[in-house]
């Protein structure tokens, strides 16, 4: 049953009926309890214990979900030996926004190395291990460097080197904002962005709201792939992020998807944005198809552990409560989203109880945004914890609810 508060999607239920055995494993996900008193209070009756017995699954067409590429992958056949005379290799897309190689293999005499630069050196990252099928990390800019480090002696084979296959150049920026228009008019009437964008970059809030922009750090951009975007965060004081289900699932996919701190407008108004500190994604400990969400690790978790981290909120949201979403919409530099006229001014809770995945799993909100703010968080502007785990667009949007996701995996963090 719905509360007079819920105002459901429009959208054809299919019941999925669940055993204790086979629950998780024909959804692919964790198993979840759905109590009969659900609707009415979502975090009574242990959601997210051992199984399922009837859940609604409801249907979500793609165009709900904040995926979208925003480069091209082009097939190379470029190689660095220890047989070749050079020992660099420039790899370029005229006007792309990103360089992101791939590596068929490299392999290394122990103590040589190799590079992935941009021309000025600004962006520098060092491979010193041999491995197959592996992604590099991407140069901001249209060309990447690649050099090859040999110990003097080193061993003169064509067998040892780098064998490049691939390379992913990100799509100029005036030409994502074209394909992210493209596809939300094409998929809906309604949009992400409600009546009117007002999402303003993160350092456009730095005076007015400290406290926001402050908690903003743990916001990252993620970058799946080579080509596909989403946003995720830190959660607990631990090597911890979290993101949407519908993002990734699996550890393999975590290792070939970068995420980018600190990438942010050097100014409110300016184009130019902060070189971020990029790390890889390490190993997937939870996963949820019914409440969207994935939890990671990342590599090199030091370099990334000064930007601070959220937490989720133990009460559930409260309808008209006061939110603000930190984002990366389209990949650009952080933005947040404060302010919405269609609710007097502020971003507020529209619904407390919505339909997600799954009937009564959300709360809504007229907060702006856009493909790839998926697996922002929703943070209450009273106790800047994580009320909500945004996934959906629609207007009005809408996200988990934090308290769901933490009955499942508060033991992780």
């Amino acid at each position: 049953m719905a509360t007079s508060d819920q105002q459901p999607r429009a959208r054809k239920r299919r019941k999925l009926i669940l055993t204790a055995a086979a629950g998780a494993l024909a959804l692919g996900t964790a198993a979840i309890v759905v109590p009969s008193a659900f609707a009415e209070d979502p975090l009574e009756g242990g959601l997210g214990s051992v199984v399922a017995e009837a859940v609604d699954l409801l249907p979500v067409d793609d165009s709900l979900l904040g995926l979208v590429d925003v480069g091209e992958i082009e097939a190379l056949t470029e190689s660095l030996t220890y047989a070749d005379p050079e020992d660099t290799l420039k790899v370029t897309g005229p006007d792309a926004g990103y360089v992101k190689v791939h590596f068929e293999r490299l392999l290394l005499d122990a103590g040589d190395y190799v590079t992935v630069s941009s021309p000025d050196g600004a962006e520098s990252y060092r491979y010193e291990e041999s491995m197959v099928d592996t992604w590099a990390t991407s140069i901001t800019g249209d060309t990447a460097i690649v050099e090859l480090h040999r110990a003097e002696g080193a061993p003169v084979s064509s067998a040892l080197g780098a064998v490049i296959d691939k390379a992913a150049f990100g799509f100029a920026a005036d030409v994502v904002e074209g394909l992210v228009q493209e596809q939300t008019q094409a998929s809906r009437p309604e949009e992400s962005v409600c009546a009117g964008d007002e999402k303003r970059a993160s350092t456009c809030y730095r005076s007015s709201y400290p406290d926001e922009v402050a908690n903003s750090e743990p916001v990252a951009r993620l970058l799946i792939d080579g080509t596909v975007l989403c946003t995720a965060f830190r959660v607990g004081p631990d090597n911890r992020m979290l993101t949407n289900h519908h993002c990734f699932t699996e550890t393999w996919q975590a290792k070939q998807t970068e995420v980018w701190f600190g990438y942010d407008c050097i100014a409110c108004g300016a184009e130019l944005a902060n070189l971020p500190v990029k790390v890889n994604g390490s190993q997937v400990l939870a996963t949820s198809k019914p409440l969207d969400y994935t939890l990671f690790s990342v590599a090199d978790f030091n370099r990334i552990k000064s930007y601070g981290y959220l937490e989720l909120a133990d009460e559930p949201a409260a309808r008209g409560e006061a939110i603000y979403i930190p984002q990366h919409p389209a990949g650009r530099p952080k933005e947040i989203a404060m302010e919405s006229a269609i609710d007097g001014g502020n971003c507020v809770i529209k619904h407390a109880t919505y339909d997600g995945y799954v009937a009564g799993s959300d709360v809504s909100y007229y907060c702006d945004t856009e493909f790839g703010s998926s697996g922002s968080p929703v943070i209450s502007r009273d106790s800047h914890k994580v009320v909500a785990l945004h996934h959906f667009g629609g207007c009005p949007n809408s996200g988990v609810n934090a308290g769901l996701i933490k009955a499942e995996i508060d033991h992780l963090i």
